[in-house]
């Protein structure tokens, strides 16, 4: 009875070939054996086991679109490989496993653009092969779409850089063996920002888990830095240099969370569908209610909106073609889609939305990340309009 909505999409699309359609019944069945059967104890354990990302590994999800020469692979692959597995994953109805297998997406960039190549051979390869975790740290207890106003200091004494401040709602923030600190090495404003490498288990540096409304998979935490000592060669390229690295790293991070919303909203419609042809109601099935095929439809047209600009973004960003406007447009189309596409096939379900174990449910209460992550939908909106020349 499943629908298969994003093979279809695939079948149709100009960004999708053979190689794709063999990763993503690669990704499909590593997801029925290693995920499926296990996904709701550990939303109710609040964590995914450390052994899943090496088992990912173990297929090639994890090292997707990274060099070769440290564990990665890059050869025959390209963006829409990692849109792939994304969508496979999101099958699962919990977006808290993206979240949890994927930080190392944005938080081993900067060490392997600006990292030495003793950091690059020591960390990439146990992280590529789902041995380590990472973590990118930016937001911070004072605010976090405002990335010129990061408070958290890092000041040079002697040979080394201290470190002192926080940070908050950190993904993987428990569990990462590795961190990507974004912290104020100058002056005020976006001029004065630097990237570090820390370790966990660093004289100073703690964390304090959160407990969330949604990404129950994705264990996510608070940081103390309180004297952090870390040596010279843990700057992370030039100093007062990090934030144009931090922006275009998050671009990267936005254009996945619009495909993310794209995902887990044909993954609720896929349910509800199913629902909706088993469920009767006045002598029929739902789905033959015409007012209930029209929700079907409405949500179609958004998806199919949303998932076409997403990939007109993940193919710009690889032709350097990318219009930033453009791309933080795309994420709160995805968002908002993903947001009314939760909210109508909740209704479908009606009272059994609202039992835990239902993807719908898990879906529904995950959409805030995406709507805030990564730029919430007022930045994204405002800078798309500055940069349009509405101001």
């Amino acid at each position: 009875m499943a629908l298969h909505l994003f093979d279809k999409w695939r079948a149709q699309s100009p960004y999708y070939n053979e190689s794709h359609e063999a990763w993503a019944m690669t990704v499909r069945k590593f997801v029925e054996k290693e995920v499926t059967p296990y996904i709701d104890q550990w939303e109710d354990q609040e964590e995914v086991p450390r052994e899943l990302s090496v088992k990912a590994a173990e297929v090639g999800i994890i090292q997707l679109g990274f060099p070769e020469e440290y564990g990665g692979i890059s050869q025959g692959v390209d963006a829409f490989h990692g849109i792939v597995a994304a969508n496979e994953l999101a099958q699962t109805g919990s977006s808290g496993l993206t979240a949890a297998l994927f930080m190392h997406g944005v938080a081993l960039v900067p060490i392997m653009k600006f990292g030495s190549e003793e950091m690059k051979r020591r960390i990439a390869p146990e992280v590529l092969a789902g041995r380590k975790l990472m973590a990118i740290c930016l937001t911070e207890p004072s605010g976090g779409s405002d990335l010129a106003a990061i408070q958290t200091r890092a000041e040079k004494r002697g040979d080394k850089w201290v470190l002192n401040g926080s940070k908050t709602f950190i993904s993987n923030g428990m569990r990462a063996d590795y961190y990507t600190v974004c912290a104020r090495t100058g002056g005020p404003g976006p001029d004065g920002l630097s990237l570090f490498l820390v370790e966990k288990g660093t004289p100073g540096f703690t964390q304090t888990k959160l407990k969330k409304m949604g990404w129950h998979c994705s264990d996510t935490a608070t940081l103390y830095f309180d004297d952090v000592e870390l040596p010279a060669e843990n700057l992370l390229g030039p100093e007062n240099m990090g934030f144009l690295a931090t922006v275009k790293n998050l671009n990267n991070e936005r254009a996945g969370l619009a495909a993310g919303a794209c995902a887990y909203a044909r993954c609720a419609v896929e349910e509800a569908y199913e629902w909706a042809c088993q469920r009767e109601t006045f002598g029929k099935p739902l789905i033959k209610h015409q007012v209930i095929r029209h929700k079907f439809a409405e949500m179609m047209r958004q998806i199919s909106a949303s998932q076409a600009l997403a990939d007109q973004m993940v193919w710009a960003m690889m032709h350097d073609k990318l219009d930033f406007a453009t791309l933080s447009l795309a994420k709160v189309q995805a968002t908002r889609t993903l947001e009314n596409v939760a909210r109508e096939c909740a209704q479908i379900l009606g009272g059994a939305c609202f039992i835990r174990g239902c993807k719908i449910e898990r879906i529904y209460r995950d959409v805030r990340p995406h709507a805030i992550g990564g730029g919430s939908e007022e930045i994204m909106l405002d800078f798309a309009a500055r940069h349009m020349g509405f101001a």
